[in-house]
């Protein structure tokens, strides 16, 4: 499953593509939600963002669209009119003079009035998002010690969204690793040295990666400009200390980590 860097790239495409622009069609393949297909064409999309995994649509009327891709759902930026062959199905069609978006395999989608939407299940439950540029380390030190979050292990913590908003597996393993932690860890009883490390940690890998993750720079010592340490390279030898890396379950999920540093 995509994790909130990935989702921001996509969103950005979305927004690279049709923001600012006057709609000139709206489609929709749920029943409860075709009244908006004569409400929508001559609004304007004024804004798409992320909500942890969740996109938030504005519209100038002050409707806004709820969409979570969940497992399958993909946006896809075409030329409007056309509809590129898949045997995915459908959901959701905007279009404006010269691009259109479409929606495919998503079953959340909900569009109403903002204060509406932002009542969605799934918003109320999550925690701040990670690439929301006004979060600091402040608020995420702050938010480790919350009494919801400190007793907690780290390990299932940085998955619930509860915590924050956009994590995922991959940026667990990485977080912890430039943390120096393993999962077993609770806030609670971390060092003032291991808090600052951990929130610095929890803030810049997942925007790292957004910025830079798939850009290759021939001068870095890995290529690419944002490179895993741990995920995925069990086996390996820790850049760090020289360790071997280790693979284990964790949260049903892989878990990569290194037992020279982390402790």
């Amino acid at each position: 499953m995509p994790e909130g860097p990935e989702i921001r790239r996509a969103a950005d495409k979305l927004v690279d593509a049709v923001e600012g622009k006057v709609l000139t069609s709206a489609w929709f393949a749920f029943p409860e939600l075709k009244e908006f297909e004569v409400q929508l064409p001559g609004q304007t999309v004024t804004s798409i963002e992320t909500r942890g995994k969740a996109l938030l649509t504005h519209f100038s009327s002050g409707l806004c669209m709820y969409s979570h891709n969940q497992l399958y759902g993909i946006w896809k930026v075409v030329e409007p009119g056309k509809r590129p062959e898949t045997k995915r199905d459908l959901r959701v069609a905007l279009e404006t003079a010269d691009k259109a978006i479409l929606l495919y395999s998503a079953s959340d989608i909900e569009l109403g009035p903002l204060e509406t939407i932002l009542q969605h299940p799934f918003l109320q439950r999550i925690g701040p998002d990670v690439l929301d540029m006004t979060l600091t380390e402040a608020n995420i030190r702050a938010r480790l010690l919350d009494k919801a979050f400190r007793r907690r292990q780290l390990g299932g913590m940085l998955l619930d969204q509860a915590f924050l908003a956009g994590l995922g597996n991959y940026l667990r393993a990485e977080i912890l690793w430039a943390a120096e932690l393993l999962p077993h860890h609770k806030p609670e009883l971390l060092t003032e040295l291991q808090l600052d490390k951990l929130a610095h940690a929890l803030i810049s890998i997942p925007r790292l990666s957004y910025q830079t993750r798939g850009e290759v720079n021939p001068d870095h010592h890995h290529g690419a400009l944002f490179a895993f340490h741990v995920f995925a390279r069990e086996g390996k030898t820790c850049e760090r200390c020289g360790a071997v890396i280790q693979k284990t379950a964790l949260s049903s999920r892989p878990f990569y980590y290194c037992g020279g540093c982390q402790e």
